[in-house]
């Protein structure tokens, strides 16, 4: 399976904006783009103004490198979302919410989502009781997530129990720490995601 494998902490940077890609380190005083909030190179710090084109373009590499998807499945995504009723950000907002990989690391029980994706083609995870391996999933209301019983002594769970605490919550999934366990109660909206985000952007920029 295709994957980024290069450093992500100057994606922060390039995009200008923390998209929680490191894990623990996003929250402590190392974070780069804290110490380094411009985008990498040594013209960085001259980034001169950008045309409409240029905005959209940045706004959709920030949302598919937040959640660590390649182009393909990224408009596979919107491409769903725009054929359902409704409005399209929002929906397609909320379909890259309800991925598998990201309703784990939402849940607390992975320290990013490069992790989470990791942990679930390992099959750590039991969804609905059963095992799946299959990262992009769409859930829905009801779905029960649990760690299996012989991979909660891993260290990865165990770390992300500790960082837990130090994360935004999340109205629409409820998780509990202690047994590893979480459901969907409702559905994402687009106050539950917590980066500032120009969705309409996206949708312009595939409408050309």
């Amino acid at each position: 399976m295709a994957r980024y494998t290069g450093p992500v902490c100057r994606l922060c940077r390039r995009e200008g904006d923390k998209l929680f890609l490191k894990g623990d380190r996003c929250y402590t005083s190392k974070c780069s783009f804290d110490r380094k909030p411009y985008a990498p190179g040594m013209h960085g710090k001259k980034r001169g103004k950008m045309s409409d084109f240029a905005l959209q373009l940045r706004e959709k590499q920030k949302v598919r490198r937040m959640y660590g998807m390649l182009e393909k499945a990224f408009v596979t995504q919107f491409d769903h979302a725009s054929n359902e009723r409704g409005v399209t950000a929002e929906l397609f907002l909320r379909r890259l919410e309800l991925r598998f990989d990201n309703v784990v690391f939402r849940m607390g029980l992975a320290v990013n989502r490069n992790e989470a994706r990791q942990l679930i083609r390992h099959k750590h995870f039991l969804l609905n009781g059963q095992t799946c391996n299959i990262p992009s999933r769409q859930l829905k209301i009801g779905d029960k997530v649990a760690v299996k019983e012989g991979s909660r002594k891993l260290n990865s769970f165990t770390l992300a129990k500790e960082i837990y605490l130090r994360r935004p919550a999340v109205s629409w999934a409820q998780c509990e720490s202690d047994s590893l366990t979480g459901e969907i109660v409702a559905l994402p909206s687009r106050d539950d995601i917590p980066l500032a985000l120009k969705d309409h952007m996206i949708v312009e920029y595939y409408s050309k």
